[in-house]
């Protein structure tokens, strides 16, 4: 009965975050770790399931033209751009998982997220540059490897408060951007901690497919630009909240 809980769980965020750009790690570590099982299996779990359902969502984002992910395309500039940063950044915070406090860069986590959601619901914007694009893929990949969550506020949300970037392209950028770094981090925490249960990564797995197939086919559906922008602040300032209130409750 667990693992049926485990997929729906997995199906169920992953498809908010491909259609959405976050939420996956974010809420299903806390959840998880509620559920008693250890973090050091929980983070990789995570990682190697998000690669999978990111992998695909990026796929169905660009069948469905919700961003155009060929070479040489700002979608594709954007993505590969934090990748590389994000790839160093995933060692980085694999490498430190056991000696940097989490309470301190979660802190710091937070407060960014929940400044990011509120200026996106304020309408204020910083002009994008290369600098801009590094810090986001370094700090978000950063924590990613460290914790398993907190990617797709910063990269979806930051990518709106940076520019004026379309959202759906923001959002399958995010999903483009996190499936190789997730991989990446994934290979990096097996090869310092071992391999994590299968009856805990493979459901996540199963699910994080299911919902990476599904998510990216409704955000095409949605018209309304503003009333999209608008959720994604929401989200992302519920995210920075939400992450401050487990740090600290």
């Amino acid at each position: 009965m667990e693992t049926a809980y485990l997929v729906l769980a997995a199906i169920t965020m992953e498809f908010i975050d491909s259609s959405m750009g976050m939420m996956y790690g974010t809420v299903l570590s806390p959840l998880l770790i509620i559920m008693n099982y250890d973090v050091k299996n929980v983070v990789p779990s995570l990682l190697i399931s998000q690669a999978l359902g990111g992998f695909i969502a990026s796929w169905r984002h660009h069948h469905h033209k919700n961003a155009n992910l060929n070479s040489g395309t700002t979608d594709h500039q954007i993505a590969t751009t934090i990748i590389w940063f994000g790839v160093f950044a995933s060692a980085v915070g694999v490498m430190l998982s056991v000696r940097i406090p989490v309470k301190i860069l979660n802190t710091y986590i937070g407060i960014l997220v929940t400044l990011i959601g509120s200026m996106i619901l304020l309408g204020r914007s910083i002009v994008l540059t290369n600098g801009k694009i590094y810090l986001l893929g370094f700090v978000s990949a950063f924590n990613k490897a460290l914790s398993g969550g907190g990617f797709g506020p910063l990269v979806a949300g930051g990518q709106l408060v940076l520019s004026n970037r379309c959202e759906k392209g923001a959002i399958a950028s995010t999903d483009f951007a996190e499936a190789p770094i997730c991989l990446i981090s994934f290979l990096i925490w097996i090869g310092i901690n071992g391999f994590p249960p299968l009856a805990l990564c493979m459901p996540l797995a199963a699910g994080a497919v299911v919902g990476g197939f599904l998510g990216p086919h409704w955000l095409s559906t949605i018209q309304d630009r503003e009333k999209l922008k608008k959720t994604l602040g929401v989200l992302v300032l519920f995210e920075g909240i939400w992450v401050l209130y487990k740090v600290w409750s």
